[in-house]
């Protein structure tokens, strides 16, 4: 078996397959001390350029979910009539008789705060529960641990390199372009992300059009979710409350004030992981105690400082336009910090439809100019920031430009709309360097 990538993905699965006594070559183009680690325990190792006689005699590859489907790997093995798959597949084919059950999780956004909503819930309820997949241990070192139940969240890289990969329920809480480089295209990003409904049961976006057209050609049984009154069938919201109407009679959850983060994106977050945890059947007051004590994720629309009267928020998460427009609609006059790389994706409906929210932007990173160019067209008088900073220094910049522009009562956000690798190590590393700019220029450093 042929692991590509020596990361950590697949230097777990390297390591798995190890264990059980498989013959494995690990490749990966750069050498490192893990991938010397995995030829001291017996791996066969290859770095640099990739050779295609690596797959001779070999009859699966294991993909790192990252690797594209034009990958020189990928092709060769696609024409070579190799199977290739990623490491959530392959801990799905490892699981041992009674392991735990896999409740789903996918979506353009949300997906890591639903994720552990969905743990917290399952562990309210008395299951042994880990949030597992695309967060956390990798699912191949952790799927015949000891739980009961387990929350996992899926991108849309580790679905499309899957294809027995069937949990018991799946959530796809939205869809908007995201990826298309990697994918090719939306309709193949779509696709990929309905595998989670392979298991037959799906959990739906009501509210979010795109899902419920991919949805009609799925023969999984369906719950919805919506922010709206739900009817029979599916969880809503009704009078301020989260409410699960797929019983004989509606079930009032929780006040839709409970949770946290707030927004009504989250609100959508909480109904479906509330779908995922009744799947695996926790009761409906252990799903309310669970939403009252969730802690939110880090950089995910939170408040990091107040000063002279200007909130600053990190909602570095928000890698794309869909995830910025649920933060820039939650706030009434926003100075927004922005930029970074765009993916492929048009920024130009996220700009038309939140310009008039805004006081000015200061733009950072690889497309600065494709948001300056929009801001430009339907915003034509809006001062506009854009830096030519290189490195995560460019945010002390950033901080002053931002509070220059800022009036009290406004909101200092930065929610880039693109992703941070230009720049940034991650975007976790992004949000805590405009946290350490922001508390600096307040004097809370």
């Amino acid at each position: 078996m042929l692991v590509a990538g020596a990361r950590v993905a697949g230097g777990a699965c390297a390591e798995v397959l190890l264990d059980r006594g498989a013959a494995v070559t690990v490749y990966d183009r750069d050498d490192s001390e893990r991938l010397r680690a995995l030829a001291a325990r017996g791996a066969r190792t290859a770095t640099g350029e990739f050779d295609p006689a690596l797959l001779d005699g070999v009859g699966q590859v294991v993909l790192s979910p990252g690797f594209p489907p034009h990958h020189p790997i990928a092709a060769a093995a696609r024409e070579a009539g190799i199977e290739t798959f990623s490491e959530p597949e392959l801990a799905w084919r490892l699981r041992e008789p009674g392991a735990a059950r896999w409740l789903a999780v996918t979506g353009t956004n949300g997906k890591t705060t639903t994720t552990t909503m969905l743990a917290a819930m399952l562990a309210a309820g008395g299951l042994r529960t880990a949030a597992l997949g695309n967060i956390g241990v990798p699912l191949v070192q952790a799927a015949n641990g000891p739980y009961d139940a387990i929350a996992v969240e899926l991108s849309s890289y580790q679905l499309h390199w899957s294809s027995q990969l069937a949990p018991t329920a799946g959530a796809v809480l939205n869809l908007a372009p995201d990826h298309l480089d990697w994918h090719g295209g939306f309709d193949n990003y779509a696709e990929a992300k309905a595998a989670v409904w392979r298991g037959g049961r799906a959990v739906v976006n009501l509210d979010d059009p795109a899902v419920v057209a991919l949805a009609k050609h799925t023969e999984a049984e369906v719950t919805g979710f919506t922010l709206n009154h739900p009817e029979p069938g599916q969880f809503g919201v009704a009078l301020g409350f989260l409410v699960d109407h797929t019983g004989d009679a509606p079930v009032q959850i929780c006040s839709a004030g409970d949770v946290r983060p707030a927004g009504w994106h989250n609100v959508a977050n909480a109904l479906a992981a509330a779908a995922l945890a009744r799947a695996a059947g926790v009761a409906h007051e252990d799903i309310a105690a669970a939403i009252r004590a969730y802690t939110p994720e880090p950089h995910r629309n939170v408040t990091v400082g107040e000063w002279a009267g200007v909130t600053w928020v990190d909602d570095s998460k928000a890698t794309n336009p869909h995830a910025a427009a649920a933060a820039l609609a939650a706030y009434d006059s926003i100075v927004w910090v922005a930029g970074g790389q765009l993916k492929g994706v048009d920024v130009d409906g996220l700009v038309a439809q939140y310009a008039p929210k805004m006081r000015a932007a200061v733009l950072i990173g690889q497309d600065r100019a494709e948001i300056a160019e929009a801001l430009a067209r339907h915003a034509p008088d809006l001062p506009v920031a854009v830096l030519d900073g290189g490195d995560d220094a460019v945010m002390t910049d950033v901080a002053a430009r931002a509070a220059a522009f800022a009036r009290p009562g406004d909101t200092v956000l930065l929610s880039p709309a693109a992703a941070s690798y230009d720049m940034f190590r991650s975007y976790a590393h992004r949000g805590d360097a405009f946290a350490d700019a922001a508390r600096a220029l307040g004097g809370d450093a």
